[in-house]
């Protein structure tokens, strides 16, 4: 389950008032004593986030170089100033925490619908009590449908839920739950809105790198001449920005192991966040029959001959999330903690 701002002032706080529990709540939810208060921060942002910017900061000054050559390049042949499309650039992030432009993100680039009206009652009664132990608006998120069939669930951009139309069918609704407390914790703890802006930023570099990939490739086919004065161009290039920046130009090479165990741990806050509502031994559930059913499908592809993804070290390393067994074993101790 591999993403609204506060508008008070700094230091202001907004005074507390109770939340209504849902109108029709579903009898096999949890329940939970005492009572839910709006809570003066609504969204707030942990070290796993904090650290997936840093750890991208590279890839966006990258950009940044970019953006910048493209717009010297624009302002010599068009007349068109530099700063321009540099300050274009560094204020498109806002964008797309703009709603009109997270809907279509929902609809064109994460695949998602609108739920039907049957699909629309059980997720916004089930999403009500979420976001009614989190002290949070409900009415703040969007709600959205995958058409797959499997278990799985987003959180996206600044205000995106999304949720597999299988999970919504088969999933009762205490278990519902928690996959959408799980959620809710990547929105609060601000995982959802750090790897878009991440990903945005750092686009311009990306494509670059990838442009440069191809151009290396295809070296072979040149002339010898070329081919020389092309790999020389390339080498002296690399040399001074490893010279000009001690060789943290190289520290991207590093960045995609880095930033999946950065992403593993903020799996684990946002198991902690779902635990932390009252919904530990849901999405337990959830997680123990997703992984027998992928172990059953595992087990049928191999007696067939299929090839099975790579599971070599590298490829563990690279996982976004934990296995089952570390995320039941934390959601265990957290069971435990609370007796």
């Amino acid at each position: 389950m591999p993403l609204p701002h506060d508008r008070e002032k700094p230091g202001q706080e907004k005074p507390k008032q109770p939340v209504p529990s849902p109108s029709e709540p579903d009898d096999d939810l949890p329940r939970r004593s005492g009572r839910v208060h709006i809570t003066a921060r609504q969204r707030g942002t942990d070290a796993t986030a904090l650290a997936r910017l840093a750890l991208h900061l590279p890839h966006v000054l990258a950009s940044l170089a970019v953006v910048f050559v493209v717009a010297h390049v624009l302002d010599a042949l068009s007349g068109v100033p530099w700063w321009l499309p540099c300050a274009g650039w560094v204020l498109s992030g806002a964008a797309a925490f703009h709603r009109p432009c997270e809907r279509l993100m929902a609809r064109w680039w994460f695949g998602l619908r609108h739920p039907t009206p049957e699909e629309d009652r059980k997720l916004r009664s089930v999403w009500q009590e979420v976001t009614a132990r989190a002290g949070v608006d409900g009415r703040a998120y969007q709600l959205w449908v995958e058409d797959s069939a499997r278990i799985n669930a987003m959180a996206v951009a600044g205000h995106l839920v999304g949720v597999t139309r299988h999970s919504l069918s088969t999933l009762p609704s205490a278990q519902l739950a928690g996959v959408l407390a799980h959620e809710l914790g990547h929105h609060t703890r601000g995982h959802a809105w750090a790897s878009l802006l991440t990903f945005w930023y750092a686009l311009p570099g990306r494509l670059t790198w990838r442009l440069l990939r191809r151009l290396v490739s295809r070296i072979d086919r040149l002339p010898v001449g070329t081919a020389a004065v092309v790999i020389g161009v390339l080498g002296a290039a690399v040399f001074a920005l490893a010279t000009a920046t001690y060789g943290l130009v190289f520290l991207p090479l590093a960045t995609p192991y880095l930033a999946a165990a950065v992403s593993r741990r903020a799996e684990l806050r946002a198991d902690e966040h779902a635990a932390g509502l009252g919904f530990a031994r849901e999405l337990m559930t959830v997680l123990r029959e997703e992984h027998d059913r992928e172990e059953a499908e595992r087990a049928s592809a191999t007696t067939t001959g299929a090839r099975l993804g790579s599971e070599g070290v590298i490829a563990r390393l690279l996982e976004s999330h934990p296995d089952v067994h570390t995320r039941l074993h934390h959601l265990q101790a957290r069971l435990d903690s609370t007796r």
